[in-house]
């Protein structure tokens, strides 16, 4: 864990709502909701060090799914800009988060995904708002190595 005394903005903690995502994001969808899950769980059950964890995000690499990779990165705190986030092309939507020789790899669970194709802007936005308000084990799958 990085601590320094002197340091005022080091490991701060924010709570995002689901104003604060779609500000961020330009607007709310359920793969930047479903991204910033993924990394709090990971952040608070996993690691709490953004400079110690990683995260490979696995998908298709093209959006929507590639939204996963913003809300990854409020939520865990592995950024661009650290070079401790990177996404892996992949059919399959993972997150593995690595901190020193452990990996914890998250699997979103089908039901949050949108059935069928065509929704309007507000159906999108209110089911990434119910996905916000989900448990933890409704969301996704877990395993830790």
């Amino acid at each position: 864990m990085h601590s320094h005394d002197h340091c005022h903005f080091l490991n701060l903690t924010k709570e995002y709502s689901t104003a604060d995502l779609a500000a961020f994001h330009g607007h709310l969808g359920p793969f930047i909701v479903l991204g910033y899950r993924m990394g709090r769980y990971a952040k608070n059950q996993f690691c709490n060090d953004p400079f110690e964890m990683s995260a490979k995000v696995y998908c298709s690499g093209r959006t929507p799914e590639s939204c996963l990779v913003d809300g990854v990165q409020l939520g865990s705190g592995c950024t661009y800009g650290k070079r401790n986030i990177e996404i892996v092309e992949s059919p399959e939507i993972k997150v593995v988060f690595s901190a020193g020789s452990k990996t914890l790899t998250v699997v979103p669970k089908p039901e949050t995904r949108m059935n069928g194709s065509g929704h309007t802007e507000s159906e999108v936005e209110h089911f990434a708002e119910d996905l916000y308000s989900w448990r933890d084990d409704r969301l996704f799958e877990y395993s830790l190595h």
